[in-house]
Order: C-alpha cells, then sequence, then structure tokens
C-alpha cells in the first residue's frame, strides 16, 4: 500500500524534525536530567499520546479536506517551509542555546510529568507541521487508500520519534555532562540541526507537486 520510497522519505523527515531542540525533546532532557529516567520514560509516554491524537485528528479529516481543497493544501505547505525556517533561524542564531542545555525543575509526580508531556506535545507546533504539511506529501493519491496510508506513514513516524526520543531519555545526563565540556560540540550539534530545518523548508518551498500529488 505504501511504498519504499514514502517510508524512508517519513523516516528520514522523522528523524530531521526529532533531532531538531524543539518543546518535546527540551522537556524530556530537562525531566531525565533532574528527576532521572523513570521521569523523563513516563513524560515520553504522554508524548506519544500526542502524536496518536494528532495523527488521529490529521488523518480522519485533512486527508479528505486537501482532496477537495488543493489550495489548502498548498498554503499550509506554505506555512509549514515558514515555520521550519524560524526553526532553522533559531538554531543557527547566534546565542542560541543548544537541547542539552536544559533548565532546572522541580520534581513532579508522574501523573503530572505524563500530562505535561501529553500537552507540551499537543502545543508543539512542530508536530502540527509534520501531519499537517510534511507527511502528506508521501501519500500517494493514485495508490488509494489514502487515509490508511497516512495512518500507516504516521505511525512509522511516531516509531521513528520514540526510539529516538528513549535513547535521549537514557542518555540525556551522560550527552549534557559530556557536551557541557566541549561548547564546540554544542555549537556543532546546533548547526547540524538547524541545517537539517533549512533543508526541508527550501524543500518545502520550492516543491510545486499539487496536492493529488502528494
Amino acid at each position: 500500500m505504501i511504498g519504499t520510497n514514502a517510508v524512508l522519505g517519513v523516516t528520514a523527515v522523522a528523524l530531521g524534525m526529532v533531532l531538531t531542540p524543539g518543546p518535546n525533546m527540551m522537556y524530556l532532557v530537562s525531566r531525565s536530567i533532574t528527576q532521572g529516567r523513570r521521569a523523563g520514560a513516563v513524560s515520553l509516554a504522554g508524548v506519544a499520546v500526542g502524536f496518536l491524537v494528532y495523527l488521529g485528528a490529521a488523518n480522519l479529516g485533512l486527508s479528505l479536506v486537501f482532496l477537495a481543497v488543493p489550495g489548502l493544501y498548498l498554503a499550509v505547505k506554505a506555512a509549514g517551509a515558514g515555520y521550519l525556517a524560524w526553526l532553522a533561524w533559531k538554531a543557527l542564531k547566534p546565542g542560541g542555546l543548544s537541547v542539552f542545555t536544559p533548565q532546572e525543575l522541580p520534581p513532579d509526580s508522574p501523573w503530572r510529568l505524563f500530562s505535561m508531556g501529553l500537552l507540551t506535545n499537543l502545543l508543539n507546533p512542530k508536530v502540527a507541521v509534520m501531519y499537517l504539511s510534511l507527511i502528506p506529501q508521501f501519500v500517494d493519491v493514485k495508490a488509494g487508500h489514502v487515509m490508511l496510508q497516512g495512518f500507516a506513514l504516521g505511525g512509522v513516524q511516531i516509531a521513528v520519534s520514540l526510539v529516538v526520543n528513549l535513547a535521549v531519555v537514557l542518555a540525556a545526563g551522560a550527552i549534557a555532562v559530556f557536551l557541557g565540556r566541549r561548547p564546540a560540540w554544542l555549537r556543532a550539534q546546533r548547526y547540524l540541526m538547524g541545517t537539517v530545518l533549512g533543508a526541508l523548508a527550501v524543500k518545502l518551498a520550492t516543491d510545486s507537486a499539487p496536492a493529488a500529488a502528494a
């Protein structure tokens, strides 16, 4: 139903997005460092539920809307390109912070950790961009079952995000100490992620494919 190129494309996009400093990773890293790996894992569970909410909402409604109103698809894609460019600037501008420079946070209960992970993800515009303008580009209308393709590709994105974020949760403390002693590496991490975001923004802005071919 979905081709190998689509799976690889979504995987690459998901990796680029999850490795880019953002609200989800900042929250997970901060909790993992200040409260331990278990707290980070509970927070990640909330983030996962947030992904499922976005996945369901996007595919149950927007898979049909984009086909009926191609102009809306193009508008969302343009907004996505603009947001990615803004994230790239935040990462590359002088004085930008690495994701592994977390803020000190007071301990929270497991329920609050879960709910804050969920809320952080639901309010994360980067996730909205992912489901509204990036993943739909890999759906092949000619292959049929547009909605099922959307769910399948969204599942690929969620799997990639959870694996990477779990690795970050488990290694956050050690990574923070390692990078904290190497300012040049922190800068390299910011520049790499900013470049990935910028490339994605350019791809979105210059892609003239109509919604029916997305």
